[in-house]
């Protein structure tokens, strides 16, 4: 009998201690995260005591049959606070970035779960304690909501994918279970009141895309491509995956797992301004860093090489690139780019006959011009020590890799390890035809940016990205990190004379929508797309070009509302830089000058000029003096724009 009775405790007792609630709150309250243990392991998120991710159920199922997080018994949980500042090595909104936020650390027998709370959302990831060689079968990764919130789905129809997605405005009810998106993807909590779901740390595990579920059940899921078993290589940089296992990652001993990140915002301005992605990244993994330099490109791809008003014939050729590097030279831009053609696209070591990348280099160190050399990642895989080598060697700054199109485990690791043969070798890594930012920058400062967008190359042969489309992603895609949307045109058309032309590409919207892009769209290494010869034409947008940083050390947010227009203030040294954007509404803005110091401060300004709706190049100039009591009066035309540069007196 007393047997019997000491089991009843002890069960009792033990499912005291298994089924039991958590709760965390960010530094100031405001955020809180619960978390209840029962026979399933559940989270919900509240902002304000106001419900913003319902109970959702989480848990990952392991090769030797064990499911973390069904059953589970807490051995041990911890509470931590953290306040820290972060000085990033290569900066994007901020030259410090304030990192607070308190930790919940739940103990079990093989692993743990970690959640974070922070001010401006939450998060939390698996980490594993297990030795030795198992697999991670699968993740369920739910995040339920209250209502039928409305979407900004970037819908995929294969995980085979450049995630260049436009924003499809969808109600949560209408997905389905078969329809899926790439993150990060944006939803409407009413009120004012955004949630944007994505991932950090994303290293060793294949990256998580979201499927709907049943009308009924108000949720968005976790979906993972499996390891990948085979693969057919139809072209030069068509590499698809085959056959998937039935597994989704190969794993070795302790190791952490993706966070799993939720930015709350209260307003539009808010998501603009998180830094929670990098925050929740690994940290720099790079000794010596003091050769990472951003800075702006002449781009040759967009305008097809088709440079006019020259003595040679224009093309893949020595001669033409010396033009880009002269061009470079005379307006301060740090870079030019070889993009296709410069090598046998069969062989990556073999260049084309009329070009000399060795020449081309040591001219530009002449004119203080460096060079990023565009490679197929396959063709770079077959050779990559003997081809780095090389590009060390000529004295290249850096690699343009693309068409991954993947992020299986295994090409998320090929990320990793391109990031860090580079940076053993001092060169930059712009990933394109790539998933979106999810923490390698951080841990690697040498990867400068990441495609990842619908970005101006589209419009060589289609009506997008569009006004529309450029004011939807600063509040989605741009939220994850640096983006290579390639902004620039010269050439620009309304919404009725708009034509895609692959050799001679225009943008829809107006000049200033495109001048704009440089202090709204971030990315530390910042493209200028358009034809120098297009760009010797423009003087005055070229003041202005010329003068623009990549990289901040502030950042003000003066106006936004998701796919409808945005104003942005940065500051690089004592000299602030602002954009505003539009979509296809005309619209007037008055932007609040409070952000600037004591004093009178001039301001010069490009502005659409009284003919943009009907000729969208159509720019005008003005200078003002303002204080930081002044407001100043915003007029955009039909996918306008407004640009301006702000000096003390």
């Amino acid at each position: 009998m007393k047997t019997l009775f000491l089991m009843v405790i002890l069960t009792a007792f033990s499912f005291l201690l298994s089924a039991k609630d958590y709760t965390l709150e960010s530094p100031s309250g405001k955020v809180q995260i619960k978390v209840a243990i029962a026979d399933q392991i559940s989270y919900s998120v509240l902002l304000d005591d106001r419900v913003i991710i319902a109970p959702s159920q989480i848990s990952m199922e392991i090769s030797d049959g064990t499911i973390w997080g069904k059953d589970a018994k807490v051995r041990k949980a911890k509470t931590t606070s953290v306040s820290q500042e972060i000085t990033p090595v290569v900066q994007r909104k901020y030259a410090k970035i304030q990192d607070e936020y308190k930790q919940l650390t739940l103990n079990f027998k093989d692993y743990s779960l970690q959640f974070r709370a922070y001010d401006e959302g939450a998060a939390y990831r698996w980490v594993s304690a297990k030795d030795g060689e198992y697999k991670v079968n699968s993740e369920l990764a739910s995040f339920v909501f209250p209502n039928d919130c409305g979407l900004w789905f970037p819908e995929e129809e294969s995980m085979y994918s450049h995630q260049e997605r436009e924003y499809l405005r969808e109600k949560l009810s209408d997905i389905g279970t078969e329809r899926f998106a790439s993150t990060g993807l944006l939803a409407d909590c009413g009120n004012g009141v955004k949630t944007y779901i994505s991932e950090s740390n994303l290293m060793d595990y294949p990256g998580m895309f979201l499927r709907g579920c049943d009308k009924n059940d108000k949720a968005l899921v976790g979906k993972f491509a499996g390891v990948v078993l085979e693969t057919e290589q139809t072209s030069d940089r068509d590499v698809k995956p085959t056959k998937y296992a039935n597994y989704i990652a190969e794993c070795m001993g302790p190791r952490e797992f993706p966070w799993r990140a939720i930015v709350i915002s209260e307003n539009d301005a808010q998501l603009v301004q998180s830094e929670l992605i990098y925050k929740l990244a690994p940290e720099c993994k790079i000794e010596n860093t003091n050769w990472i330099k951003p800075g702006k490109v002449a781009w040759d791809w967009w305008n097809a090489n088709n440079i006019y008003g020259v003595d040679f014939v224009a093309g893949v050729n020595t001669q033409t690139y010396k033009y880009y590097i002269d061009f470079a030279s005379e307006y301060g831009l740090e870079y030019i780019i070889l993009d296709e053609g410069w090598y046998v696209l069969s062989d990556i070591m073999q260049l084309e006959k009329d070009m000399d990348v060795k020449a081309l280099i040591d001219y530009g160190k002449e004119k203080n011009v460096e060079v990023i050399l565009w490679v197929v990642w396959k063709a770079l895989d077959d050779k990559l020590e003997e081809a780095l080598d090389q590009f060390q060697a000529w004295g290249a700054a850096g690699i343009k890799i693309d068409f991954m199109q993947r992020d299986d485990q295994w090409m998320v690791n090929f990320y990793e390890k391109i990031a860090a043969e580079c940076a053993k070798r001092e060169l930059l890594v712009d990933y394109h035809g790539a998933y979106k930012p999810s923490g390698l920058d951080r841990a690697y400062p040498n990867v400068i940016s990441y495609e990842g967008v619908k970005g101006l190359e589209n419009a060589k042969w289609s009506n997008l990205p569009d006004p529309e489309h450029n004011v939807t992603l600063p509040f989605t895609r741009m939220v994850a990190g640096a983006m290579d949307f390639t902004p620039g045109a010269m050439i620009n058309r309304n919404k009725t004379n708009f034509n895609d032309v692959f050799t001679q590409p225009m943008s829809p919207g107006t000049r200033c929508h495109q001048l704009a892009m440089y202090p709204v769209f971030e990315s530390p290494l910042q493209m200028l797309a358009d034809n120098p010869s297009n760009y010797y034409r423009e003087p005055e947008c070229m003041e202005f070009l010329s003068a623009v940083p990549s990289v901040w050390d502030d950042t003000k947010v003066l106006a936004a509302k998701v796919s409808d227009y945005i104003a942005v203030a940065r500051r690089s040294g004592d000299t602030w830089y602002v954009g505003a954007m539009t979509d296809w509404d005309a619209r007037e803005l008055e932007l609040n000058m409070d952000f600037l110091g004591e004093g009178a401060y001039t301001i010069k300004v490009w502005k659409d000029g009284l003919n943009a709706d009907k000729h969208a190049s159509d720019f005008a100039q003005e200078t003002l003096e303002v204080t930081s009591s002044s407001t100043v009066k915003v007029k955009m035309a039909p996918g306008g724009g407004w640009a301006a540069i702000i000096k003390k007196k």
